[in-house]
């Protein structure tokens, strides 16, 4: 993928603006020691504002709420939204004499505004007046007094809102502490739900429209988030705690159009739930799984005075089962079952554990070998740091070298907002968490993904090309990056980079654009997520966001597709691109069709890897951990075989057929014959992009029609000798439905050439009704070995669906020679599709679907098929052999009722030709003259 424009409005840029406010910063303060050179002869001044309750007209997110004017942080900041008149007051609590202000402006300063007071927060009376503010930190000499003291903002010097560090005022009287003398309008708690929960409650007096929580846990990163109401209380649950856990937290609420910010109040987490609740859930020790010996089983529970009581047959214990007095011998496969029972309170949920006796499974367990790097809490910031932009300097390059890393952080805490953990990832790296949930495993810092700029001109800096990297189940609190990328982790990377399953409390920008020009980004798959702060699309062409909750998103560009998103924009596509005027381009689903998420590496609590794989969840909206531990079943690492640079093809068949899982290890593996997965519920898991390749022209690997197979974290390489394809799942013409449980693929990619010379006829089959594709590409390569003629590296198809039922999000396949989509199934659903032709034809007689239709669609339907949804959807053309070679049509599909696609688009990127409809003949041409992007809201 090699994107050649950025054809959308770039919205809010945080940090190039902070670049700007931190010169006049500097430049105000130089002004001020000259001034200080004359002392004034008046007694000094109180601050009165500090911590006082602070009020706004509006605040641009909840990151930046009115309470972070008067905190007497210059690193937090309050923000208004886009327009005008926008005010900030402050209550001192009582009338005060006012006879000084200092405005420390954010670059989005105002030029035009007042200072006013008021005794009642009604009237006012203006003590300040300017027109011609420059920003800055200014300092006003003033005469007033009252009790309520505003900036009225009238006249704006960005595009963007009102924003300030700080709003200081100074005089005599109010009154000391926060919040005013006043009896607040709302009543607040925060209590304890059991061991690890706590839940925060705010009840306005007058009912509000919104309420947003900020919080710091221990200290921590601020997080945000709004409340749920239940009948004019709003509620939210406080997860991951222990004994002694510290919350610092307040509230900003919405009063009859205004928004106020309540004072900061402190809740610590005791060691039981007490006076009601519900019972703590009973863990064991050790977790269940597999094991050659007999285990000595024990249960506890975090409740104070709580009894347990359990089974051993499976069944749900009650308050009649035995009663848990001791350790429980374990010496033959038992599923044990525990409740948690305790006075006043309600019982707790069902804990279950299966351990398995007896059997090794067959796996090597053990090792992951040389290139599987474990990082320990224990480690000091700068080693770390060291070591792990060493590797990422070397990758940053590498793009079809042979290396291969998965960096494992063990669980706890990783740098400080003092001393941060900040490195970058090049290709082939993954970097995971190693605790249960992403809370577990915190970095204070970055994870950073930059442009590459082409021989080191800063005039052609790119990520289009920033593939194959991927960071998964932690916490970043973002801190540490100085200068233009000060406040925001930098995520500029295109196809095959996932992230999933890692909380952003901060800023995140998916576009580097501080390092060089022009920064174009085009692609990117976020999933189970939350993004607490500000999302900066930037350059991003394209992006799909499922079951992420967001803080806010600032722009698109051509296809912006968001799917079970809390906070997600509304939806706004429209026919009118936005580069023309018209709406930004987001295509917004409020929930998730059918989800299962990728499995994952863990350690359980005496160190012992084990994979957990989530439960399929329906019309899902969210992240899978938003109230707790993911649903879903742990294995052992002693249920896989773990593949590494010895292990031979038929080692590895033998350990499938015998029924165990596989775990490839890091590097790049060859084989002679098919890897053939037979057994029902079979996870295959890579770490560090575990890279497949066919030496004898043969199906890489295979999946029966069963139910429960997982394909995650592999890339497929063509080989040398043409393969009929690289992956096949089911059988063709198969009728049996793996609905309760189905086949999942997730982020699998496929390359013919690039790092090899290849071929491949179709390379992706899959025939399983029922399953699940979940960031998925598929890419002929337009660069490196093999590529740039259209007789090598020859690939028909990128992806064939046979399969009834299938859910595909994040889809993208490219350059194929023929059809390069087929989609033949019944019921099939496809949420973000992104596909660019294949640049390399050489001229109109070698592509032409039948006589008379130029060249082949990018995704092609059938007439056979009567019941399809699409949503999202994009085909752009780069044809770059001379010749201008012309697409009848980017999609192709039968007209009829079932069958309907929501936001379609072409774009031509650039050199020849073009695509002549965006689907069957409808949509307007894009070429040279009109580059698009050309929009179909509807089409059936």
């Amino acid at each position: 993928m090699k994107a050649p424009s950025f054809g959308g409005t770039l919205h809010r840029r945080p940090l190039i603006r902070s670049v700007h406010a931190a010169f006049l910063l500097l430049l105000a303060l130089s002004l001020a020691f000259l001034t200080v050179v004359a002392p004034t002869a008046h007694a000094a001044d109180s601050l009165l504002s500090q911590g006082k309750t602070a009020t706004a007209s509006s605040a641009e997110n909840a990151t930046y709420p009115a309470s972070n004017a008067v905190d007497g942080s210059t690193t937090t900041r309050w923000s208004s939204a886009f327009s005008d008149p926008q005010w900030l007051e402050v209550d001192l609590g009582a009338t005060a004499t006012i006879d000084k202000v200092v405005l420390n402006w954010e670059a989005a300063y105002a030029t035009g505004y007042q200072i006013q007071t008021s005794n009642d927060g009604t009237t006012w009376t203006s003590i300040y007046s300017t027109t011609t503010s420059t920003g800055g930190v200014q300092t006003l000499t003033v005469a007033g007094s009252g009790r309520y003291v505003r900036m009225n903002g009238t006249a704006r010097a960005t595009p963007y809102g009102y924003s300030l560090w700080e709003f200081q005022v100074y005089g005599t009287g109010g009154t000391s502490g926060g919040g005013g003398s006043s009896s607040p309008d709302y009543t607040q708690s925060a209590t304890q739900l059991n061991a690890t929960q706590a839940q925060l409650s705010i009840t306005p007096i007058t009912p509000a429209a919104y309420v947003d929580v900020h919080y710091l846990v221990n200290g921590g990163g601020q997080q945000n988030f709004r409340m749920t109401n239940n009948a004019g209380t709003w509620t939210q649950t406080v997860s991951s705690l222990t004994t002694g856990t510290v919350l610092e937290y307040w509230f900003t609420y919405e009063k009859s159009g205004a928004q106020y910010d309540t004072p900061h109040f402190t809740y610590t987490q005791g060691g039981s739930t007490g006076g009601g609740g519900t019972a703590a859930t009973p863990t064991f020790n050790p977790a269940g799984g597999s094991y050659t010996t007999a285990q000595s089983v024990t249960i506890s529970d975090a409740t104070s005075g709580a009894s347990i009581r359990y089974t051993l047959d499976g069944s749900t214990p009650t308050a009649s089962s035995t009663l848990y007095s001791g350790p429980i011998s374990v010496t033959a496969t038992t599923t044990v079952s525990a409740i948690a029972i305790a006075s006043g309170m309600t019982n707790s949920a069902v804990a279950s554990a299966t351990y398995t006796i007896g059997t090794s499974g067959g796996g090597t367990g053990g090792s992951l070998g040389p290139n599987v790097i474990v990082i320990s809490p224990s480690q000091s910031v700068s080693a770390i740091a060291s070591q792990l932009n060493a590797i990422g300097t070397q990758q940053a390059p590498n793009q079809f070298g042979a290396q291969r890393y998965e960096i494992l952080f063990q669980p706890g805490t990783y740098g400080s907002a003092s001393n941060p953990l900040d490195f970058q990832l090049g290709y082939y790296e993954s970097v995971e968490g190693l605790g249960q949930n992403p809370s577990q495993v915190v970095i204070n810092g970055t994870i950073d993904s930059w442009n590459q700029c082409t021989n080191g001109d800063q005039t052609q800096c790119y990520a289009t090309n920033n593939f194959w990297r991927s960071v998964s189940n932690l916490t970043i609190n973002v801190t540490g990056l100085t200068g233009c990328n000060a406040g925001e982790d930098v995520w500029a990377a295109s196809q095959a980079a996932p992230m999933r399953r890692v909380a952003v409390n901060g800023n995140i920008t998916l576009m580097d654009y501080c390092g060089g020009s022009p920064g174009w980004s085009s692609g990117g798959f976020i999933a189970d997520s939350k993004l607490n702060g500000t999302v900066e699309n930037g350059s991003q062409q394209q992006y799909l966001v499922r079951n992420t909750s967001i803080g806010s998103w600032t722009n698109g560009v051509w296809n912006q597709v968001f799917s079970g998103d809390p906070g997600a924009p509304a939806q706004s596509f429209g026919t009118t691109p936005v580069s023309a005027g018209g709406p930004q381009p987001y295509s917004t689903l409020a929930t998730s069709p059918t989800t299962e998420e990728a499995p994952y590496l863990y350690t359980d609590s005496s160190g012992n890897y084990n994979v957990f794989v989530p439960s399929v969840r329906t019309n899902s909206s969210g992240p899978s951990w938003a109230n707790g531990n993911t649903p879903g079943t742990s294995l052992s690492l002693n249920t896989f075989y773990v593949v590494n640079s010895a292990s031979t093809i038929s080692q590895i068949n033998a350990a499938l057929a015998a029924g165990n899982n596989l775990l490839f290890t890091p590097g790049v593996y060859s084989y002679n014959q098919t890897i053939n997965v037979t057994k029902a519920d079979t996870k295959i898991v890579g770490l560090g992009f575990a890279t497949l390749v066919p030496s004898a022209g043969q199906t890489t690997m295979t999946v029966a029609d069963v139910n429960g197979v997982n394909v995650s974290g592999l890339l497929f390489d063509a080989g040398p000798t043409t393969s009929p394809t690289l992956l096949t799942i089911g059988t063709a013409g198969s009728t049996t439905s793996h609905a309760s449980d189905p086949v999942t693929v997730d982020d699998v990619f496929f390359r013919v050439g690039g790092a090899t010379a290849g071929s491949v006829t179709d390379a992706f089959i899959d025939n399983s009704n029922n399953s699940i594709l979940d960031d998925i590409w598929s890419w002929r390569a337009d660069h490196g070995t093999g590529s740039g003629s259209w007789t090598s590296d020859t690939a028909a198809t990128g992806l064939t669906v046979n399969g009834t039922n299938v859910t595909a999000y994040g889809l993208a396949v490219e350059h194929y020679q023929k059809y390069e989509t087929v989609w033949n199934g019944q019921g099939g659903t496809v949420i973000f599709f992104q596909n660019e032709n294949p640049y390399d034809v050489p001229n109109q007689a070698s592509w032409m679907a039948t006589s008379t239709q130029n060249g082949y669609p990018g995704f092609y339907i059938p007439n056979s098929v009567t019941t399809f949804q699409g949503y999202g959807m994009g085909v752009y053309s780069n044809f770059t052999a001379g010749p201008a070679i012309e697409s009848s049509e980017a999609f192709q599909a039968p007209t009829t009722s079932g069958v309907v696609f929501h936001d379609l688009l072409t774009v031509w990127l650039n050199n020849f030709g073009g695509i002549q409809s965006v689907i069957d003949g409808t949509g307007a041409a894009v070429s040279s003259t009109n580059a698009g992007p050309v929009n179909i809201v509807t089409y059936n």
